[in-house]
């Protein structure tokens, strides 16, 4: 088997990129009121994040979760909109946050403020939403894919899913659970080479014994609208 670890890190367990909010499986019922929609996440001023309520969410009913991540010079709208448009089909309630920066911390520099920020926001959902902790999925586009993968292999107890959409690496700083993983890339992107991306990236999960699947499509850097479904009914195993 195959260690994705990078070398560890010292300090906060935001700086090792680790996530320690956990949804509440005591079954509280939140708010009836809820309004649904595009909300204003109100945790972070200019650089803030967005939730979508799907039209049909219950308070009394736990729904699955996806938090979605930009990419390079993106923003929240940016990671909302990869599923926004199937989210009320299948009542999936969605996170989006900005970076902290141009663009993911992990990238730039090393994990910190972005994780500190992205459990904040999780916290804030939790406290509020009735999640499913049971189908709580991250995922993103090309840079935002690649922290999905990152956060994702690292916090495998809390995510259940991992969805990268033409991610360009993972920089995992542990192997946590066993989450299952979707990915996806174009065959034509020139923005990320599919040669040095995804079809390196596979193998590597796949020897590490995660549970990958895998959609080449014929197109550039972009997320198809069929991909998106795709990748929703797997992971809510229709």
């Amino acid at each position: 088997m195959q260690d994705l670890k990078t070398r560890p890190t010292g300090g906060s367990a935001a700086a090792q990129g680790f996530l320690e909010t956990r949804p509440d499986r005591t079954g509280r019922r939140a708010d009836l009121n809820m309004r649904r929609g595009v909300q204003r996440l109100g945790l972070g001023g200019k650089r803030d994040g967005l939730v979508y309520v799907p039209a049909g969410y219950r308070g009394d009913c736990p729904v699955p979760m996806a938090l979605l991540l930009h990419g390079a010079g993106g923003h929240a709208i940016h990671g909302l909109d990869l599923l926004r448009n199937l989210a009320d089909q299948w009542d999936l309630l969605l996170l989006a946050v900005d970076s902290r920066g141009r663009t993911w911390d992990r990238i730039l520099d090393g994990y910190g403020p972005d994780v500190k920020f992205i459990d904040s926001a999780l916290d804030e959902v939790f406290e509020h939403y009735n999640i499913d902790p049971d189908t709580i999925a991250v995922g993103g586009f090309s840079d935002g894919a690649s922290y999905a993968l990152s956060l994702g292999v690292a916090n495998g107890d809390l995510f259940t899913h991992v969805i990268a959409f033409s991610p360009g690496f993972m920089a995992p700083s542990r192997q946590q659970g066993a989450p299952r993983i979707y990915i996806s890339h174009g065959t034509a992107d020139r923005v990320l080479a599919i040669d040095h991306c995804s079809r390196r990236l596979v193998p590597r999960l796949e020897e590490a014994g995660y549970d990958v699947h895998y959609h080449e499509f014929q197109g550039p850097h972009t997320v198809p609208h069929d991909i998106a479904q795709e990748a929703i009914e797997w992971m809510l195993g229709e």
